[in-house]
């Protein structure tokens, strides 16, 4: 996958940066009322609606937005408010054409799926597993083709950063020892770098000594009534699932790692770094996850800074999963929404950010 696409003490987060001595403050948390979120019962099909009349959205302006999503190759396109469906639609055929797109059609999550897997890999530190401080080798042992120096300096929070200095200028994808070769120290650089994220899954399963899916489905898909799986394609390891499936993530992250009144991940700490600038070389990027709202931007495959935030037309609290092809998943704390796209590719661009500044141009015509 590579081209053409809080406040919580300030001092820790010092500390605790990709880059320790570089690390940004940290904005607080926007203030939601998350004691107003529905929860879709586990193991149903049941999920609440509100329809945009109650809300006083723009109905004459959905049919618009539908076909804006359809002219994209979209299959998947959900809009949640306060964790109920207001818009649900579907489009075209499924991943293996054997039928229309729906509700029960999986799809890939691609890039977007590397947010399940900060959330575990918070969750593997609650449960003491791992520290994200921990240099990766003492997990891997020697698993690049750096000298031992340059190899102790990367840390597991490095690997969530997208700043373990490894080279992404061959096949950033190759998982293998060899293609791991040196670019810069760990936290000089941040590059988009699948392989070093990819690795990050054997991390998981070196320090639990589980399964790094077992262990997945045990620990986060599961207690939320997630359906889907891993599967390998090439080097990349990705996730499938429903459109509803992405959305009851989204619901867990929205509420700050609770499920319902069930806490699935309870570390404040680690959840406030995940969902903020986690370095200062990229802004806009926390452990995995795209942060909108910030004064810059870089994009994968690109080495320049570009100064203004990845969406102007998206709200500027906006936290994302963003995949190849445009599979998005946006949550909006300030307003206790969650959109979902999943589908084809609508341009040629490994992050789609002028796609995802164009759906919300058109969202925002509804949402009023």
């Amino acid at each position: 996958m590579k081209q053409s696409l809080y406040y919580l003490l300030f001092i820790f987060l010092f500390v605790y940066g990709c880059k320790e001595k570089d690390a940004p403050i940290n904005d607080p948390p926007t203030d939601t009322n998350l004691e107003d979120l529905y929860f879709p019962p586990i193991g149903s099909d049941t999920w609440d609606k509100v329809s945009p009349e109650t809300l006083s959205w723009d109905t004459s302006k959905i049919s618009d937005l539908y076909q804006f999503m359809d002219d994209a190759g979209t299959r998947a396109f959900l809009v949640l408010k306060d964790g109920k469906i207001v818009l649900e639609h579907y489009n075209g055929k499924d991943i293996l054409n054997l039928g229309n797109f729906n509700a029960s059609s999986q799809w890939y999550w691609a890039s977007a799926g590397k947010t399940l897997t900060s959330f575990l890999v918070g969750q593997a530190q609650q449960q003491g597993y791992l520290q994200i401080t921990d240099k990766t080798s003492s997990y891997l042992g020697d698993w690049t083709s750096t000298t031992s120096e340059q190899q102790e300096k990367i840390t597991i929070r490095n690997q969530l950063c997208m700043t373990s200095g490894l080279d992404d200028s061959g096949n950033s994808d190759c998982t293998e020892k060899s293609c791991l070769t040196y670019k810069a120290d760990a936290g000089d650089r941040w590059a988009y770098h699948n392989a070093p994220y990819t690795i990050l899954d054997s991390v998981v399963q070196a320090a639990t000594g589980q399964n790094f899916d077992d262990y997945f489905n045990s620990e986060l898909r599961n207690p939320i009534g997630m359906e889907g799986e891993w599967r390998y394609v090439d080097y990349n390891h990705v996730y499938f699932s429903t459109a509803r499936s992405m959305a009851r993530f989204g619901l867990l992250v929205l509420n700050r790692g609770d499920w319902n009144e069930t806490s699935i991940l309870g570390d404040e700490i680690f959840y406030n770094q995940m969902v903020n600038t986690s370095q200062d070389l990229n802004k806009s990027y926390g452990y995995l996850w795209w942060l909108n709202g910030k004064e810059s931007h870089q994009l994968p495959g690109l080495q320049f800074v570009i100064k203004k935030p990845i969406s102007a037309n998206a709200p500027s609290d906006m936290i994302s999963g963003l995949g190849k092809n445009g599979q998005f998943l946006n949550i909006i704390p300030s307003q206790n929404l969650i959109v979902i796209r999943m589908g084809d590719n609508p341009d040629n661009s490994l992050v789609p950010t002028v796609f995802l500044n164009d759906m919300w141009e058109k969202l925002n015509t509804v949402i009023k």
